[in-house]
C-alpha cells in the first residue's frame, strides 16, 4: 500500500534531525504539505529547501512545543501558507540520561516539558483548529503521538524519559476518547531503538554493544522503520483506527 497524502497539510515537532527529518521527506515524497517545526531553524529551511527542490511542499517553522505562544505562531504561519493542518506529528522529544537519583530537577523538567507538555500543546492545538473547521464532516483527522518502547520497560539511567513516553502513551487514548465524535483520530507509535541524535554515541560505547547484544535479533532498527505505519496512520485508510498504541521494535522488548 502506498497511501497519497496530497490533500494533507502535516505539522511535524521535531523535524531537524533523526526521526522527524526523516519523516519529513517521507511525507512529502506522499504528496503531503509538509510543515517543519523545530528550535534549530537552520537545519529545517535547508530541509525545506532540499524537498521543495524535490519537487514536494515544505514550509520551515520555528517551533518551541514547550512554548504555547510558539505553537500557536507556527499553526498560524501554516494555515497562511496550506490552509487548515488536519494531520499532526507530535515528534519532538529529549532524553536526560542518569540513574533516578541523579538527574537534575532541571533535567526532569525539561524532558517532561518537551515529552509531555509539548505533546499536549502541539495535538491541543491542531485539534482545536480541526474542530473549528468543522472536521468531523470529513473524519479526516489525524493525530500520531511519538512514544517509546521504554514506555513499558524499566531500565537504569533513562526513568524520567520512560515515564514521559508512558504518559505519552496514556495521552494519546485520552485525547482518542475527548475526539471520536469530532472527527479526529489519535494513535500511539511506540518504536524501539533507532540510531539518532537522542541516543548520541551511546551504542558505540562498551555498554551499548551490550545492549544490542541482549536483543534477540542484535541489531538497531533502521531510520525507515517507521515509515509505513505512519503513512497508513495519516490516510484515509487508517479512518476506522483511533485510540491505539502501536509498537515498532523489531522485538527489542521481548
Amino acid at each position: 500500500m502506498k497511501p497519497d497524502l496530497a490533500s494533507r497539510t502535516v505539522m511535524l515537532s521535531g523535524a531537524s534531525s533523526g526521526i522527524g527529518e526523516h519523516l519529513a521527506e517521507v511525507l512529502a515524497h506522499a504528496g503531503a504539505n509538509v510543515v517543519l517545526g523545530a528550535r534549530r531553524t537552520d537545519r529545517t529551511e535547508a530541509l525545506a529547501k532540499r524537498i521543495q527542490a524535490g519537487g514536494g511542499k515544505a514550509l520551515a517553522v520555528r517551533l518551541d512545543v514547550t512554548d504555547e505562544a510558539s505553537v500557536i505562531a507556527a499553526y498560524d504561519a501554516a494555515e497562511s501558507a496550506f490552509g487548515m493542518v488536519d494531520t499532526v506529528i507530535a515528534n519532538a522529544g529529549i532524553s536526560s540520561a542518569g540513574r533516578a537519583t541523579d538527574v537534575t530537577e532541571a533535567g526532569l523538567r525539561a524532558v517532561l516539558d518537551t515529552n509531555l507538555l509539548g505533546v499536549y500543546l502541539l495535538a491541543r492545538e491542531g485539534a482545536k483548529r480541526m474542530i473549528a473547521g468543522d472536521i468531523r464532516q470529513t473524519q479526516a483527522g489525524r493525530v500520531v503521538l511519538i512514544g517509546s518502547i521504554t514506555a513499558e520497560m524499566t531500565a537504569q539511567g533513562d526513568a524520567a524519559y520512560a515515564a514521559s513516553k508512558a504518559a505519552v502513551a496514556h495521552l494519546g487514548r485520552q485525547f482518542a476518547r475527548e475526539w471520536v465524535r469530532q472527527g479526529i483520530n489519535v494513535n500511539t507509535i511506540q518504536p524501539g531503538y533507532i540510531r539518532t541524535e537522542i541516543s548520541g554515541d551511546w551504542f558505540d560505547t562498551e555498554g551499548g554493544a551490550r545492549q544490542i547484544g541482549s536483543w534477540h535479533r542484535k541489531r538497531l532498527m533502521d531510520i525507515d522503520a517507521l515509515d509505513d505505519v505512519t503513512l497508513y496512520l495519516c490516510s484515509d485508510a487508517a479512518r476506522y483506527v483511533t485510540g491505539s498504541t502501536i509498537t515498532i521494535d523489531d522485538g527489542q522488548s521481548l
